[in-house]
């Protein structure tokens, strides 16, 4: 049975992340995500300006007339939702820790899925895969989705994105829409990533907060890395510490930027201090103005 703190959440963000969904979202994701490809339709009669290509000579020829193929989208597709439920998705200095925005914008994305008559599947990791739930269509299968982020117990504590999309190509066989969503504290995973891309619409999404950009000002703290409990004591008024670590994360995020950029990998990146909306719709446009430019 889910908490009843859960179900609270979990109706919160229904309500918000649906309407954006409705008012926001629906055409740039139906325009941006295409589905499989045209299937045929029907034969019917030609009509001028139809495509000479299409015309169905062997119809034609027993009809005694010229008719012309139809072919219509085929739109169904498959959106698979990979979660890092990492222990370091439970940070945050914000309103609300990390694991929180990475649910609500899961919930956004399934919502503009299903809007679309798609089918939704998600993948809870740590360092192993903790839970595997198949594609379906429908909000309840939504709202179940969310749910499992927001009730998840993780077993373990630290973040293996390999395993996930090791996963990912294990259980879907067809070309899917594939959100990967973490904070991408981890490393070894860029093989993953390419065998991946090279089969799916794969969209990584990092969720950060910014006390993981920025060391403020708070003299001498203690400082624990949630994956390994390792304890680390900082002299964060010393303004060479600081910048060391403004330094660190820069270059890590260079690295992750470049890696994404080798893969040819559309990406965002979401702050808990920040609207999420925004990011996400800049990305559908940036595809969609792309899409028409070939």
């Amino acid at each position: 049975m889910i908490p009843r703190e859960i179900v609270k959440k979990l109706r919160k963000i229904e309500i918000h992340t649906a309407r954006l969904a409705n008012d926001q979202l629906a055409g740039g994701y139906h325009s941006v995500f295409k589905g499989r490809g045209m299937a045929f339709s029907e034969v019917r009669q030609y009509q001028p300006g139809d495509d000479v290509r299409f015309i169905d000579w062997n119809v034609s020829a027993r009809m005694n007339g010229t008719y012309v193929k139809v072919f219509t989208e085929e739109r169904e597709m498959t959106v698979m939702l990979l979660v890092d439920l990492s222990a370091s998705e439970r940070f945050g200095s914000t309103a609300q820790p990390k694991l929180e925005t990475v649910a609500e914008v899961s919930a956004l994305l399934a919502f503009s899925a299903i809007k679309n008559n798609d089918r939704v599947g998600l993948i809870l990791f740590s360092d192993d895969v903790e839970r595997f739930v198949p594609p379906k269509k429908g909000k309840a299968h939504v709202m179940r989705v969310v749910a499992e982020i927001l009730d998840a117990k993780p077993k373990r504590t630290g973040t293996d994105i390999t395993c996930a999309l090791d996963l990912l190509g294990r259980v879907t066989k067809r070309r899917s829409v594939a959100f990967l969503i973490s904070d991408f504290i981890a490393g070894g995973y860029e093989r993953s990533l390419r065998l991946s891309a090279a089969k799916h619409d794969l969209i990584p999404i990092q969720v950060t907060d910014p006390r993981e950009l920025s060391l403020p000002d708070m003299g001498y703290v203690l400082m624990e890395d949630l994956e390994s409990g390792e304890l680390i004591e900082v002299d964060s008024a010393h303004p060479t510490a600081r910048q060391a670590f403004e330094t660190w994360v820069a270059k890590e995020r260079s690295a992750r930027e470049q890696a994404f950029k080798r893969l040819r990998l559309d990406h965002l990146t979401i702050r808990t201090d920040q609207p999420y909306v925004k990011p996400i719709v800049d990305l559908f446009r940036l595809r969609q103005k792309r899409a028409r430019h070939g």
